[in-house]
């Protein structure tokens, strides 16, 4: 079955030939006109749907379409309800950030990181603080250390601009 195909020619909208027909339970009928295959197909009160249409001959089968396209659906919905979808939650540091401060950070990357999403870690540096980098790795460093035991470094800090960055991944549960 294609993928990127999501409508199906079904019924008379088959116009080859000849068809490879499969039944509802998967056995294989044998070769035939599309002609032959429907009439079978409105025997058993069901459709007649082309699932291979590269294949020489095309291969048909005969199911209900209607419930086959549910249940499809159904399959989509609950693969779009078990992907998560991971954010990246961004945390400012100032470069002379008191103790307190600094742990209300950590904790606030601490949550973040246990509910599954990357943190962006960011100082923006404003006039004078500009001369010294240096202190701002430091400060960096220190966050990531002290995040250190619920996240992995995924970028390293770096000086970009006027600001300094750095990615936290939470860590894998083992």
């Amino acid at each position: 079955m294609n993928i990127a195909i999501k409508e199906m020619q079904i019924n008379e909208e088959i116009r080859d030939r000849e068809l490879r027909v499969v039944a509802a339970d998967g056995e294989l009928i044998g070769i035939m006109s599309a002609s032959e295959a429907l009439k079978i197909a409105e025997e058993k009160n069901l459709d007649l749907v082309k699932i291979a249409p590269q294949a020489k001959p095309p291969v048909c089968k005969i199911m209900d379409y209607g419930k086959y396209r549910f249940e499809q659906t159904k399959r989509e919905k609950e693969a779009r309800k078990n992907q998560r979808v991971i954010e990246i939650k961004e945390i400012r540091l100032s470069l002379n950030i008191d103790t307190h401060d600094f742990e209300t950070k950590v904790n606030h990357a601490k949550r973040f990181l246990e509910s599954g999403n990357k943190v962006k870690v960011s100082i923006r540096f404003r006039g004078r603080e500009m001369a010294h980098p240096e202190n701002g790795l430091v400060t960096m460093s220190n966050f990531a250390d002290a995040c250190s035991e619920f996240s992995s470094i995924e970028k390293p800090a770096k000086l970009e601009g006027r600001s300094m960055q750095m990615f936290l991944a939470p860590k894998t549960k083992k």
